[in-house]
């Protein structure tokens, strides 16, 4: 899966965002990474990672915020949707601690 293409035609995005887009499709898969306790992202959750590089993109210039509101339109930002963390609790390594 290419999924900084996927990203880009989920966002409607031109190639002059590849890098920061690049970035983000980095960053979560890290996250990923990190919170499965996996060396490399499971093919099961390459979706999960353009999902959450979108929602990055989405939050950019709401860093450190939980709420915002702006128009009459508020937002809730949660650091990560329940949907999300189902899906990543099912790809979680196991810890053994002795």
């Amino acid at each position: 899966m290419d999924k900084l293409a996927v990203l880009k035609r989920r966002l409607g995005l031109s190639a002059e965002q590849d890098p920061l887009l690049s970035d983000l499709l980095s960053d979560a898969e890290m996250y990923v990474m990190a919170y499965t306790g996996r060396a490399a992202v499971p093919t099961p959750l390459e979706g999960t990672v353009v999902e959450l590089a979108a929602m990055q993109y989405a939050r950019l210039g709401l860093q450190g915020e939980s709420s915002h509101q702006e128009g009459g339109v508020s937002i809730t930002v949660d650091s990560l949707p329940d949907s999300i963390r189902q899906v990543l609790n099912r790809h979680r390594l196991a810890r053994v601690v002795g």
